[in-house]
Formats: C-alpha cells, structure tokens, sequence
C-alpha cells in the first residue's frame, strides 16, 4: 500500500530548465564553452558537481576553479528563480491532496540545498513536505537510487511503500533501482522516449495525479 510520496523539483514543480540553460550558458560562455540546448540536455537530472566536472572533462578551460564556478551557477540560478519561477500546472492540487490525505511527502531533488529551499519559498510550498532531500550529501547522484533510499529511511518507511514522481529518465530509472513505484511526467517533447517505458504510470501533467492516487 502506497503512503510515501518522494518528488523531484526541476522539470517537475517548476520549469527550471530554461533558467538552468541561460545560468550555464551565461558561466559557461565565460569560461570559453559555446554549449548547445542539445548538449546541455545531457546533464539534465545531473547533480551541479557533476555538471561542472562534465563540461571540464569535454573541454577543460584554464585556471579552472570547479568550486567557483558552481557557486557561480548557483548565484545566477537563485536569481532567475526568485524572479520568475513558478508551479507547474497540477502542483498545488496535487500537494494538496496528498496533505488531505495524510500521506507522509518529500521532495529529493538533484538540485543543491540551497536552490530546493529558494524554490519551496518563492512557490510557496515548503509546509506540503515532511522532508527536503538533496542529492548534494549522496556520494552518487541520478541513476543511483541513493537519494530516494535516504528519503525513505529518513521517512520511517520501506521503498514497497513509496511511490517517485519524476519527469527525466535518470529519476525514473533512480526510482526502479530502488524498487519503487514510479510516476514519469515527461516534458511534452519527450513524451515519447521509450525509455519511460520503465515507469509503471506515465501522466502528461501533474493535473491528472490526484485521480491516479484515487484508483490505486
């Protein structure tokens, strides 16, 4: 029986993608990278860390300072949240039901600490989650299941008990890793990857969520 609901933040509470596209395109062109939008989807559901140790293994640029340029990211993606940022269709109805329901909520997400309590504030949300998790403090990030295994242990539940709500297939596959129930909600354009096929229900919207819980 599902009582345990673990949900990602970017591309699923908030499209955040374009505002991650212009910060690394904006840190990134500085440092000498041309970065498509096609190649900047590769990291899509990739821990910062692993962002910035990606594009300095594809082509590393001088006096690199990783650390640096993280928190440069973070500082141009916390500014663009905090001005334009807002839910998802579904997400305050879907948040909602669950509260009514009673059912135990958490949010872990790939995204640092930092930019996850920036966006619960700015869309108001931060009373819906019994916990924020973030993939910062695993020692892997997406695929690897660790963080929706922490956020059940830290819960007070088992993964048969839990049910993921991710839109990249890095999180779906995280999700199946860990033996758990999972909800793909693909952006429109890829809506058609086969390889949410894994998912065990795939929804257009988070609007429809609530009705799916009903007819579990």
């Amino acid at each position: 029986m599902i009582g345990t609901f673990l949900f990602d933040m970017d591309g699923l509470l908030v499209d955040s993608e374009p505002f991650w596209k212009k910060a690394e395109k904006e840190v990134f062109g500085a440092l000498g990278l041309d970065l498509s939008d096609e190649l900047l989807r590769q990291v899509m559901g990739f821990r910062l860390t692993e962002v910035v140790e990606h594009w300095y293994q594809y082509q590393p640029w001088p006096n690199a300072n990783l650390q640096k340029t993280e928190r440069d990211i973070l500082d141009c993606m916390e500014s663009f949240m905090q001005q334009e940022a807002s839910a998802l269709p579904g997400v305050m109805d879907s948040l909602e039901f669950i509260k009514s329901q009673n059912y135990s909520c958490a949010l872990a997400s790939s995204s640092s600490s930092r930019l996850i309590n920036t966006i619960v504030d700015k869309l108001g949300i931060r009373d819906y989650f019994d916990l924020l998790q973030s993939a910062e403090y695993e020692p892997y990030g997406k695929p690897h299941p660790s963080i929706f295994l922490t956020a059940a242990q830290k819960l007070g539940t088992q993964a048969k008990y839990c049910m993921v709500l991710e839109d990249s297939v890095n999180g779906v596959i995280a999700a199946k890793a860990a033996k758990m129930a999972c909800v793909a909600v693909p952006e429109h354009e890829k809506w058609d990857d086969p390889r949410f096929s894994i998912a065990d229900y795939k929804l257009k919207s988070l609007l429809e969520f609530p009705d799916l819980v009903r007819n579990l």
